[in-house]
């Protein structure tokens, strides 16, 4: 494919492809992105919707990012698109497997995004707007998916494509499976992190409930940083009886060290008290139970600076025990060395081991308290970030050893949500509708995320996959029971979709 060049004023090379608005150039090699088009406006958006065979509502990326001037997008158009030439020679170029050189380019797009810890990004007004008819054929499809995915999932689409397509569908199918090659990701080398500039402020985020003596600790290492943090907030449930008044002095740390007793538990609470609390230029939340290194805070602001990006997870590690300490987590950094670095868009947001502008926060308001008691408030917070047209990257650059203590913590509201019967604590999802003998599953916090951001097909199709598996993936000799189970097992399904859609009527809340 022949490639135009562009030289930057810091002198940076980008190649591109139709005809862009020069006068963007320089920004934008000022950023996070790697690749940058306008294909939302040129009739990509959200189209590929097959992909959905595959992830379901498991991937964020499913669904275009509307209504931004600058949003991650993976749907590439080829014909008017800007990379940087240290990227795309680092890159196997596009695929010249598929029949249509669109293809081409949604499977560089995808593979970027997903595979390769790249950025794409649509920028409106970088190219002309204009509108593609976009067609896929069935050989095409077929290969996209024998190439990046297992073969169980080209074979799951056959089946849900019906009867009446069978003929042509299965044709291509077997083309594919013949002739694609499978994917090999290379990954995009992450940029040499830049001295740290200016004096930012930084405020430090803990949510706890009956943990005191893990929030020390973690303080303590934070006494130890190449960077110090401005102010630790620390929301803390902890039943007044329980309290223990040698933790959190802050005469002990150099550091101001903020204190507020939480009385309604629940962790979106916490952090959204927390957030009204700082004062800092950013803003890293943390769990209460990881170990961190001295260059952790610097580390996050460095890679924010150098991408200037709005938001990054830092790399979290599961300790072997709840006794292991940094050293620990340096032993087991040199085990993976080989597979650490790698920045990218992040597909995730960890309320453990993360970092974010505070103005970005603010504009978020903060977390979506329908979800406490539950799972999925922090995937929540980061996918309102890429909605608002933020950058939330992955940094491999400040990692964390989680301790995961096997008591104490928030998620005990959530153990207390297997439990039956007159001991059981009532959920703050369940609102005015306690759950009895069905137990919904799966959680209905998790279902109201997905509720929040899916389509209405989409949602079917992940139903009828999630039963799918749940009969024909494991042990062969137990379909028979499984079968059994399966009117029980809608059930439950039912019942966390009902709750969910009551969260969803009751709108998004953050106090």
């Amino acid at each position: 494919m022949p490639l135009k060049k562009y030289v930057t004023s810091n002198n940076e090379v980008l190649l591109y492809r139709g005809k862009p608005n020069m006068a963007l150039l320089d920004e934008l090699a000022n950023g996070a992105g790697d690749v940058w088009h306008s294909s939302l406006q040129q009739g990509f958006f959200n189209c590929f919707q097959d992909l959905m065979y595959q992830t379901a509502v498991y991937w964020w990326f499913l669904n275009d990012f509307q209504h931004q001037n600058s949003a991650v997008s993976w749907r590439i158009n080829t014909n008017a698109f800007v990379v940087r030439e240290s990227i795309w020679n680092q890159l196997n170029g596009l695929d010249t497997q598929y029949e249509s050189s669109l293809m081409s380019g949604l499977d560089f797009g995808y593979n970027l995004l997903r595979n390769q810890a790249g950025v794409p990004l649509n920028i409106k007004g970088l190219f002309p707007s204009e509108e593609i008819t976009i067609q896929i054929s069935k050989k095409d499809r077929y290969t996209f998916f024998f190439k990046n995915f297992k073969r169980q999932h080209p074979l799951y689409m056959l089946l849900r494509k019906g009867i009446f397509q069978f003929p042509s569908e299965y044709k291509a199918y077997l083309h594919a499976k013949k002739k694609a090659v499978k994917y090999v990701a290379k990954i995009i080398n992450p940029r040499d992190l830049n001295p740290l500039k200016g004096k930012p402020s930084v405020s430090l985020v803990i949510p706890t409930m009956k943990r005191q003596a893990y929030s020390q600790i973690l303080l303590e290492d934070h006494k130890k940083q190449s960077y110090l943090i401005k102010e630790a907030i620390i929301v803390d449930a902890t039943p007044e009886e329980e309290r223990d008044n040698k933790y959190y002095r802050n005469e002990d740390f150099p550091f101001e060290v903020v204190v507020k007793w939480q009385t309604n538990k629940g962790s979106c609470r916490a952090r959204n008290e927390a957030i009204d609390l700082c004062t800092g230029d950013y803003i890293i939340f943390a769990d209460d139970d990881i170990r961190i290194l001295p260059d952790f805070v610097e580390n996050h602001i460095r890679l924010l600076q150098t991408y200037n990006a709005d938001a990054c997870n830092g790399l979290d590690i599961m300790a072997e025990n709840i006794h292991q300490d940094v050293t620990d987590l340096e032993k087991r950094l040199l085990k993976i060395d080989d597979k650490r670095w790698k920045v990218g868009v992040s597909g995730m947001f960890s309320n453990a081991n993360s970092c974010v502008r505070r103005d970005v926060v603010q504009e978020l308001i903060g977390n979506d308290i329908n979800f406490d008691g539950g799972y999925g408030e922090d995937s929540d917070f980061g996918f309102r970030i890429l909605k608002n047209g933020g950058v939330l990257l992955h940094n491999p650059f400040s990692p964390n050893l989680h301790l995961k203590p096997p008591t104490g913590g928030y998620r005990w509201w959530s153990l207390e949500a297997k439990k039956k019967g007159k001991k059981r604590k009532v959920q703050p999802w369940e609102l005015d509708n306690p759950v009895k003998s069905i137990s919904p599953v799966p959680s209905p916090t998790i279902m109201y995320g997905i509720l929040k951001y899916y389509t209405s097909q989409q949602i079917k199709e992940w139903r009828v996959k999630h039963f799918f598996l749940f009969l024909f993936k494991r042990d062969p000799k137990k379909f028979p029971l499984r079968l059994i189970q399966l009117p029980y097992k809608q059930l439950q399904f039912s019942k966390s979709l009902k709750y969910a859609k009551a969260l969803i009527n009751l709108g998004i809340r953050y106090k």
